[in-house]
């Protein structure tokens, strides 16, 4: 399906996308992606209010990896052009100072997608410092990180976020005020996002999709693969929030029985830490996964929660997972 956008100029142009069974009003192709945020980048589509678009993402490596990659590669991955993200869109009316709402009306991945250890990069990357690698293959509603090893696949977008006002260009690794990689795995189908708006036309873009992520993310990588989003946009004038804000969708809840292990010190980085090394030593146990593996099956199904931080001088920082991924 081909579907006229409109550019800022007022003239129409057509998008080059294959939007499949969507029908909307604009399709954004994933050639049409940038790897930082700026205010200057000029949008490649303008929406009204009310407006749905189709946007297709690039993987998270920005196609730097295939099927067949193997954990040599990830130590000769170019971090600049990581993380792309598809836009920017302008979204006609929208002011500094408005709020703009973001539904998340659907999200299909794709066929494959990877998980990797990143040396120097993630919780424990100390504990990890050597690239690790698994490709998943998708399907019936499950990535195989390993095989026989079947993760519930839940579509999220790790990145979506709108221009700073702040002069650029800004890397898209941190998340911000307005967005960007906050990586909060409820941003799925089902889901509204409320973003403040901080330049003229707001300047949405997203990207980093994955089929399958733990809250923390905390290897750095969740089931990362392409996928194709539909969203819709509205403004709301004078309402930009303090913070991002999500309303959630049920759909993003796990409700299994699960094993929960904790961290509890005064600090919470090494609470966190302290949780998920835990983890990783449970998940060894009683599944005779490799350290490294069960860091990977961590960062892409098990729920990193601060439990408690009002006993000083020791938070409770606790990680889930599903008991059924362990055959228990």
């Amino acid at each position: 399906m081909r579907r006229a956008g409109h550019r800022t100029d007022g003239h129409r142009t057509e998008l080059d996308l294959e939007a499949g069974p969507f029908m909307t009003d604009f399709s954004i192709h994933r050639g049409q992606a940038h790897h930082t945020w700026d205010r200057t980048i000029a949008p490649v589509a303008t929406l009204a209010p009310g407006d749905e678009a189709v946007l297709e993402f690039q993987d998270a490596s920005g196609g730097q990896l295939g099927r067949a990659s193997t954990a040599a590669e990830l130590t000769t991955l170019d971090f600049a052009t990581l993380n792309p993200v598809t836009g920017p869109l302008h979204v006609a009316g929208a002011e500094p100072g408005d709020a703009l709402v973001i539904d998340i009306l659907d999200v299909q991945v794709g066929e494959w997608g990877w998980t990797a250890c990143l040396p120097g990069f993630g919780l424990l990357a100390d504990d990890f410092p050597d690239p690790h690698l698994r490709i998943s293959s998708i399907g019936d509603g499950h990535a195989e990180l390993l095989p026989g090893l079947r993760i519930p696949v839940v579509p999220m977008i790790g990145t979506i976020g709108v221009a700073p006002p702040e002069p650029g260009p800004h890397s898209v690794i941190p998340p911000r005020r307005w967005g960007g990689n906050m990586d909060i795995r409820h941003i799925g189908p089902g889901a509204r996002l409320i973003l403040p708006v901080g330049v003229e036309g707001a300047l949405l873009s997203a990207g980093d999709a994955h089929a399958a992520m733990g809250d923390g993310e905390v290897c750095g990588t969740g089931v990362e693969t392409r996928a194709t989003a539909r969203l819709r946009v509205d403004v709301r004038k004078g309402a930009a929030p303090r913070t991002p804000v999500i309303e959630t969708d049920p759909v993003s809840a796990r409700a299994g029985a699960a094993l929960a292990t904790t961290g509890i010190v005064p600090d919470l980085m090494e609470a966190a830490r302290d949780a998920v090394r835990a983890l990783i030593d449970e998940i060894t146990a009683r599944t005779g996964l490799a350290p490294q593996d069960a860091y990977l099956l961590a960062s892409v199904a098990a729920d990193l929660r601060i439990s408690e931080v009002v006993d000083a001088p020791n938070w409770v920082v606790t990680a889930h997972v599903e008991r059924d991924l362990l055959g228990a």
